[in-house]
């Protein structure tokens, strides 16, 4: 699943595909944002850690999961 992360005072967004369902990277999301975690820490799905200061998070973007596109038509979706 794509997660989208944006940050402020940054001109890009991070984005990384994630192996957690929605619902994790949503109730991780929830604890950095209500302050319960001082970091957000996201790893994709190769297993490198995203972390962004919870009080820097602009917005999270969380795709739908998806089934891995395998074969010729994966290039072209």
């Amino acid at each position: 699943m794509e997660v989208r992360i944006g940050v402020q005072h940054a001109n890009r967004e991070l984005t990384l595909e994630s192996a957690q369902n929605s619902d994790e990277v949503e109730a991780t999301v929830s604890e950095a944002i209500q302050g319960k975690e001082p970091v957000l820490v996201l790893v994709d799905e190769r297993g490198r850690r995203v972390v962004v200061p919870s009080e820097k998070l602009a917005y999270v973007e969380i795709g739908e999961e998806s089934g891995r596109r395998v074969g010729f038509g994966a290039a072209l979706h």
